[in-house]
């Protein structure tokens, strides 16, 4: 884990460039294994977030959102895997989607909408709190 990030710390990005740098620099840090829970409302900047360390950790932007899908895994190396649980309102329907397997230790995790089942991630792990939305600055909490 980022040692920089080892404690609790909160940040404000007045441009969206800042913000990506920000999230860049962050993902340059993780090592297969490494869970990253991101909150935040909607157009807060989650899948934002992903696709700048996506970036950074792979050099292209592979992104997308996975609302509809709910996982996609970008590989490189380490490979990516990007949740989002928007669309979770029962953890019982997890069992079914075989998500779990995303935690297995052989890539980086990103999970959108992680509270909507937080008993699918390790108790290990960053909470990334994005509030903000649209132009205006991005304040960043990370856990």
């Amino acid at each position: 884990m980022p040692d920089e990030f080892a404690a609790a710390s909160e940040q404000t990005f007045e441009t969206q460039q800042a913000f990506e740098n920000f999230a860049s620099g962050f993902a340059a840090g993780l090592r297969p294994g490494d869970v990253v829970a991101l909150s935040g409302e909607l157009g807060a900047g989650k899948t934002t977030f992903v696709r700048a360390a996506v970036r950074a950790r792979h050099g292209e932007d592979q992104t997308s959102s996975p609302t509809f899908t709910f996982w996609h895994r970008y590989h490189g190396d380490p490979p990516i895997d990007h949740l989002d649980l928007y669309r979770i309102h029962d953890p019982g329907e997890l069992a079914e989607l075989g998500l779990d397997e995303a935690f297995d230790g052989t890539s980086i995790a990103f999970v959108e909408w992680w509270t909507h089942a937080p008993d699918l991630l390790p108790q290990h792990r960053y909470e990334v709190t994005i509030a903000g939305a649209g132009d205006g600055p991005r304040t960043v909490t990370v856990r």
